[in-house]
Parts: structure tokens; C-alpha cells; sequence
């Protein structure tokens, strides 16, 4: 039985309490040493809660950042698709500039299909102007194969064929004569001799006529057929003329026809607008520049309702501003060239934007995208509406006051309601899309673009100053580049006389005949407007 407690004494009530209270020590002590670990092990998990919400973060982050870059890529890899898409349509897909001259069908949508008309049956007869040589074909009897008696002729049966004859080759000998008086020699008083004097030639010394000449700088310049051909085309009329030879007279041909080109210079900078456009070319011989850098062929015309109409072709090293102000220096009045930033802030010129740039966008965005293509459908016809009332003012031959009413009343309209659209829809598509492509570069240049409704002299488009490029572009394919400065500056100088003659519907190498001919014996006081083309008659060169 255990002892009761109020019987034990003081020590031993002291002993038992200091017992339990070194108990309750080490327990308490166990107690802290529990908490510190508790502590330790709380922090450890604080800290390893941070390190791992740090880590959450930054893996969100960077799967953020992935998305991005993956819907970057996404969006790159089908631009790179609609870029080989249109490059590919571009290169092996038919054209929608269908016209010769490169125009494209303005208003297909918006013009009613017509009937074909049926062509009349049979051979178009050839031309009057052209040379006839008669080959009669007769019997060599006339007995009747009937009766035997004579037969008489009863008329005959005409037909005829054309004849062609390569480049014939010829040589004109001058040959002048000389003469003296027989009572001078006589008399002693005077021996001279007079010697008639040829006329003067393009190239004094050189035996290129005026018509070698001008067969030459016609074939380069006007059928685009590179020199080293003319030289393989006249080797096989038995002629030995070399590439350099035919080289240096297109050089001086240039230059002997420079003065009446910067006539036509002073003649476009009086008109009331005019187009530009520029591209680029190859000169191996350049100072300063190495030789596969680029130089450009700048190309200025009259508008297209120009009476009097002239295209002029300007080489420069360059694609400043300063090539434009340089050239049209003095010219006040209207620019219809593409959105090449160069053309704006002029002084004097205002700048007309060209509605054929605008369209091609869409055709790109048509070609490159796979999916909606209804916006640049929609686009098309507003801008077809539009040339539909072109092509109506241009059929009924409407005068510029007249024309300047339609615009006003119908294309403007038409304006509003594409503009409005344009405005809704930026805001729905993906920015550097081919149809948000588009539609940024008809808004960034719609001030531009609409000025052709201000006046009735303004065309639509640049298509004009295109179609006269275009030559160049093409003879490029073929001789790729210039030699020398003089050279891309002689061609720039022939380019400008074989298309103000397309301008002027007139043969160019009979203009280039009557120039060769005319230019040498032109005194220093003599008008060079006089050699203009609205200015000559080559009816006796034809005939």
C-alpha cells in the first residue's frame, strides 16, 4: 500500500517535486529542440515553396514565351507558304495582265459578257504600200483539147504571197567629183580645184549610213535583239562587222541625238502632268560604285491624253530624291508614279497615286492565300467599279471636263463606300498578312490615290509609263547590263526616241533615218523643235 503523501516529509516532498520538475525540463527541452526542428523543417519547406513557385513562375513564363514563338512561327511558316505560293504563280501561273501591252481586265466583273464576233472567212489582203512582183503563169499550148482549134485568153485567177527577204546589205560609193578651169591653168592666174561636197553623216569618218544606223539602234533598242546577234545575223549576209564596232556607233548615235532628247525634256516639264516610274540596271564601269551594284533607268512620259505626247528616259547611279528634283527642275503640276516615297514632298509637284499598284496587292493576296480569300475579292470589285467608269469614259470619248463630272458623281461614291470598308475591315485581319498587307498600302496612300477624280486630264493608274518601261526591262533580259556610264546614257537617250515614237504611233526606224539624216546638217541657230515628232513627215521614206 503506498505511502500517503501528507505523511512524507518536507525533503521528500521537495525531492519528488524537484523530481518532476526536472522532468517537465527535459520534457519542455525535448519540447523545443521538437519545435526547432518543426522550424527548421517549416523554413526548409518555405524556402523550398519559394524556390518551386519561382520555378512555377518561370516555367509559365516560358511556356508563355513558346506559345508566342510558336504562333510566331506558325505565322512565319504560312507567310514563307503564301510567299512560295505567289512566287510559284508568278512564275509558271498565267498573268492577270492579259493585254499585250500589259494592261490588265479592269472591269471584268462589272461588264456584261458579249457574243464573239464572227470573224470573216478568208485571208486578210496585204497592204497596198507593199512592192508587187507579177509571175504570170500561161500555157505553153493553146490548142483545144477538145476541137483543137486555138483557145483565147478569158481573164485569170489572182492570188498572192508574201515574199521575204532577210536584211539586204548594200554599200553606197560617194563619189565627188572634182573640177577645174581649164583658162585659169591656162593663164597661170589660179590652179584650184573644186571638189562637190557629200552630205554631212551621223558618224563623220565611220562607214555607217544613216541607214545602217538606223537598222542598228531599231534592232537593239526597239526589238530588244543584243548586238552580238546583229553581228551574227549580217555574218551570215557574208558582212564582218564586229560587236565593238556596233557598239561604238550606238554610243555616238546617243550622244548625236542628246540635243533633241533634252527638247523633249523642256517639253514635258511644260506639260500639265505627267508619269514616272524608275527600275534598275547593271553598269560594270562606274566610278565609285563596284560592278555588280545597282544603277537605275528613271522613265518620265506625258500622260496619257497628251496631244503632243513624249517619254523620256533619264540615267542616273542612284534612287534619291535629288534624281527627281534634278530632272523635273522648274515643273509644277502633277506626278502619277507608284508609292516609292522619293516622289512625295516636292516642291511644285503633287504626287498621284496609281490605282494598277493598289489592285496587284490584292492579286498577290488572291495567289498567296489559301484559306479567306473574300476580302480581296471584295476589295477587286470596289477598285473594278472604278474602272469600269474609265473604260466607259474612255469608249464614249469623253472630253476631260466631261470625265471629271462622271468621277465626281459616280467614282466618288465608290471612294467613300471602299474607304469605310477598308477602315472595318483593318481592324479584323492579321497585320502582316498579304490582304493586311494590302489593305495598310491602298490606306497609306489613299490620298494619293483618290486625287485622279480632282482632274479630268489625270489617268487612273501608271499602267502608261509601265508599257514604256517595260521595253527596257525586256532588252535587259537580253544584253543584262551596261559597259560604261556613256553607255547606259546613250541607251537612255535611243530608248527615249523609240518610245516617244510608240507614243506617237510612228515607225521608229524611219524616224531615226530622217533624225540621221537631218541632225548633222542642223546650223547652231536652227530650232531642234523642228525634228519633234509631231513635226515631220516621213511619207517619203515609206513610199
Amino acid at each position: 500500500m503506498t505511502k500517503p503523501t501528507d505523511n512524507l516529509s518536507l525533503e521528500e516532498k521537495l525531492a519528488a517535486l524537484q523530481a518532476q520538475v526536472e522532468s517537465l525540463q527535459a520534457e519542455n527541452t525535448s519540447l523545443q529542440e521538437r519545435e526547432e526542428t518543426l522550424t527548421k523543417e517549416n523554413t526548409s519547406l518555405l524556402k523550398k515553396e519559394e524556390v518551386l513557385t519561382k520555378e512555377n513562375t518561370s516555367l509559365l513564363k516560358k511556356e508563355e514565351v513558346l506559345t508566342k514563338e510558336n504562333a510566331k512561327m506558325k505565322a512565319k511558316i504560312e507567310q514563307l507558304l503564301a510567299q512560295l505560293k505567289l512566287s510559284n504563280s508568278r512564275q509558271f501561273g498565267k498573268s492577270s495582265e492579259k493585254s499585250e501591252r500589259g494592261t490588265f481586265n479592269e472591269a471584268e466583273k462589272h461588264q456584261k459578257k458579249t457574243e464573239p464576233k464572227h470573224h470573216k472567212k478568208g485571208k486578210k489582203p496585204l497592204p497596198e504600200y507593199f512592192e508587187r512582183e507579177v509571175v504570170e503563169h500561161t500555157l505553153d499550148s493553146l490548142d483545144c483539147p477538145c476541137c483543137g482549134e486555138d483557145m483565147h485568153q478569158c481573164g485569170s485567177i489572182d492570188s498572192e504571197q508574201l515574199k521575204i527577204i532577210p536584211a539586204k546589205i548594200s554599200v553606197i560609193k560617194h563619189k565627188q567629183f572634182k573640177y577645174a578651169c581649164r583658162n585659169c591653168e591656162h593663164t597661170g592666174t589660179s590652179s584650184k580645184i573644186i571638189t562637190v561636197p557629200k552630205p554631212k553623216q551621223p558618224i563623220p569618218g565611220s562607214m555607217a549610213s544613216p541607214e545602217a544606223l538606223a537598222a542598228v539602234v531599231t534592232s537593239k533598242y526597239c526589238d530588244a535583239l543584243p548586238l552580238y546577234r546583229q553581228a551574227q545575223i549580217y555574218a551570215r549576209g557574208e558582212l564582218d562587222i564586229s560587236r565593238n564596232t556596233l557598239a561604238n556607233w550606238c554610243i555616238k548615235a546617243g550622244f548625236l541625238i542628246k540635243p533633241l532628247v533634252e527638247a523633249m525634256q523642256r517639253h514635258l516639264v511644260s506639260e500639265h502632268s505627267l508619269c514616272a516610274d524608275e527600275t534598275h540596271v547593271q553598269v560594270l564601269s562606274e566610278e565609285g560604285k563596284l560592278a555588280h551594284s545597282k544603277s537605275y533607268m528613271w522613265v518620265y512620259r506625258s500622260n496619257e491624253v497628251s496631244k503632243q505626247p513624249v517619254v523620256v528616259y533619264d540615267y542616273q547611279s542612284g534612287r534619291s530624291r535629288a534624281c527627281v528634283q534634278g530632272f523635273l527642275s522648274g515643273y509644277q503640276g502633277y506626278l502619277q508614279c507608284d508609292g516609292y516615297s522619293v516622289y512625295d514632298n516636292i516642291e511644285g509637284i503633287t504626287p498621284v497615286g496609281c490605282w494598277a499598284h493598289a489592285r496587284r496587292k490584292y492579286e498577290d493576296a488572291l495567289k498567296a492565300e489559301t484559306r479567306i480569300k473574300g476580302r480581296a475579292n471584295m476589295a477587286k470589285s470596289y477598285i473594278a467599279r472604278l474602272y469600269a467608269l474609265e473604260k466607259q469614259a474612255k469608249s464614249q470619248k469623253l472630253t476631260p471636263e466631261q470625265r471629271y463630272q462622271l468621277r465626281q458623281e459616280k467614282a466618288v461614291p465608290i471612294l467613300d463606300k471602299f474607304k469605310a470598308w477598308l477602315e472595318d475591315t483593318n481592324t479584323k485581319i492579321t497585320k502582316n498578312s498579304h490582304i493586311g498587307g494590302a489593305i495598310n498600302y491602298t490606306l497609306n496612300q489613299w490620298n494619293k490615290l483618290i486625287r485622279y477624280v480632282d482632274d479630268g486630264n489625270l489617268g487612273i493608274d501608271n499602267n502608261v509609263t509601265e508599257r514604256d518601261i517595260r521595253p527596257f526591262t525586256n532588252g535587259r533580259k537580253n544584253w543584262l547590263f551596261s559597259k560604261s556610264v556613256e553607255g547606259a546614257e546613250a541607251s537612255a537617250n535611243l530608248y527615249s526616241i523609240v518610245m516617244t515614237c510608240r507614243a506617237n504611233d510612228i515607225n521608229p526606224y524611219y524616224y531615226f533615218l530622217h533624225l540621221f539624216k537631218e541632225i548633222p546638217n542642223l546650223k547652231p541657230d536652227d530650232d531642234i523643235n523642228q525634228l519633234m515628232p509631231w513635226n515631220v513627215q516621213l511619207d517619203t521614206y515609206i513610199s
